[in-house]
C-alpha cells in the first residue's frame, strides 16, 4: 500500500509544543500560550509570534479546527459499506456525496478490504439512525451489497492526546 504523502512542513520545537498545548486546552489564548512557553519550556516569544505560528500551521493544513459535539448527547455508530460491483460504476459518486454531505456524518474515510467506505455517524436516537439506513437503502440499494453498522455503546476516549505531538520532536524513534 502506498504511503500517504507527507506535507512539506517542518515543525519547529516551538510549533510542536504549541500544538501539544492546544490539544491539552483548545481555549488557550496566544497570550496564555506565550506565558506557558516561557514558564514551562523556556521559549521567549511574543503573543503575536505565537498567533502567527498558529495561523500559518492552520492555513498550511498542519491541523484542523473543528466543532465537535459532546459525545454524551448523541448516539455514535460506525457504518461500513460493502458494494455490489454491478451497480458501482453508475451509482458510486452520488452515494459517496450523499454520505459525505449528510448532516449525520462525523468522519468519513476509505479503507481496504471488503468494506471500503467507513463513516462514523451521529444521531439523536436509534430511530433516527434506522430511518437514515432505510432511506439510504431505498436510494442506493443497487450499489450496496451490505451496510454493516456497529453501535458505539461506550466512548472510552474522545480526543487527541497532547503527547502525540512529541513525535514531531523525536529523532526517528519508532515507539
Amino acid at each position: 500500500m502506498p504511503e500517504k504523502p507527507i506535507a512539506d512542513w517542518n515543525l519547529s520545537e516551538r510549533d510542536a509544543i504549541i500544538l501539544q498545548e492546544l490539544a491539552r486546552d483548545p481555549q488557550l489564548t496566544s497570550r496564555g500560550l506565550r506565558d506557558l512557553l516561557a514558564e514551562e519550556h523556556d521559549i521567549d516569544v511574543s503573543h503575536v509570534t505565537v498567533n502567527e505560528s498558529i495561523r500559518r500551521m492552520r492555513d498550511d493544513g498542519v491541523f484542523r479546527e473543528a466543532l465537535v459535539p459532546n459525545e454524551e448527547h448523541l448516539f455514535f455508530s460506525l457504518f461500513e459499506f460493502q458494494f455490489n460491483p454491478e451497480g458501482f460504476d453508475e451509482h458510486w459518486r452520488d452515494a459517496l456525496e450523499h454520505v459525505r454531505s449528510s448532516r449525520h456524518t462525523f468522519m468519513y474515510f476509505l479503507s481496504d478490504g471488503d468494506y471500503q467506505w467507513k463513516t462514523i455517524m451521529m444521531f439523536e436516537d436509534r430511530e433516527q439512525e434506522s430511518k437514515w439506513i432505510h432511506e439510504f437503502y431505498k436510494e442506493y440499494g443497487e450499489l450496496v451489497n451490505n451496510l454493516r453498522n456497529s453501535v458505539v455503546t461506550n466512548v472510552l476516549k474522545f480526543g487527541t492526546d497532547p503527547e502525540l505531538f512529541e513525535v514531531f520532536q523525536e529523532d526517528g524513534d519508532d515507539e
